[in-house]
């Protein structure tokens, strides 16, 4: 049987906890595009003249954060406040909850319209993973985690799922916080110390590092290496099947 060593990690490690979007699928730039399109359009309804969202924006405020506390924190470092509102207000409402409807009906758009992509070497990686005996989960903030997974082809490839849905159900906070991570381990039946997190926000390796896992591993989409590095990533790849080369 190989030995977590073969995929380059420590050993000891028995599980694997991928975040999803610009992990495994190529959603990322998806939902980089749905929020750029949702921020510029409340931006310009408030005044004309006001900045754009960037790509800047998005690696420091909203990637891999729950969709409502990315609108938080990004309108907050514009001085904005909105009213919460609640989870069923229209996509045109001036309310936080208001700018994530406006922003996932994007984004469910595009999957309908275009399906789901997914990263070549990250799927060799974790075919790897497996053959190696390693269990594995996918920890994201999309509520949309499940049709994803199930649109990219390679649910068979992973053991269990915790998602939007899973930490509004259980109130488990967002990342930066560990709770989704540390849930997924706890499904696995595995404690952080034996796991791994892999992660390309840097919320989610902040998230990895706090929650006491073995080993993070950031995954490098945007040219944000450093940001990783001192978010607590251990390694940093721009593909997971580089860790394979590294073992």
């Amino acid at each position: 049987m190989p030995t977590p060593r073969a995929v380059g990690l420590p050993e000891g490690v028995r599980a694997c906890l991928f975040d999803l979007d610009g992990v495994l699928t190529r959603t990322a730039t998806v939902h980089m595009a749905a929020w750029k399109r949702t921020f510029d359009e409340f931006l310009r309804s408030r005044d004309p003249a006001a900045a754009e969202f960037t790509q800047q924006d998005y690696n420091r405020y909203v990637d891999g954060k729950p969709r409502a506390d990315g609108v938080r924190d990004f309108l907050a470092s514009r001085g904005i406040v909105l009213p919460e509102g609640s989870a069923g207000d229209a996509p045109d409402a001036a309310t936080v909850q208001g700018v994530a409807s406006r922003k996932n009906e994007l984004v469910l758009r595009e999957l309908d319209e275009h399906g789901v992509e997914v990263y070549e070497h990250s799927m060799s990686y974790l075919r790897a993973v497996r053959e190696a005996g390693l269990a594995t989960a996918v920890v994201t903030a999309s509520a949309n985690g499940e049709q994803v997974v199930a649109a990219g082809g390679f649910a068979d490839l992973i053991d269990t799922r915790v998602d939007g849905v899973v930490a509004a159900r259980e109130g488990l906070r967002g990342k930066p916080a560990p709770d989704t991570f540390l849930a997924g381990a706890q499904a696995l039946g595995v404690p952080p110390q034996e796991a791994v997190v892999f992660e390309d926000a840097q919320a989610g390796v902040a998230a990895g590092r706090a929650g006491g896992f073995a080993f993070v591993v950031g995954v490098d989409r945007v040219d944000q290496a450093d940001a990783l590095r001192e978010a607590g990533a251990d390694v940093v790849v721009t593909e997971l099947d580089q860790l394979l080369s590294a073992s």
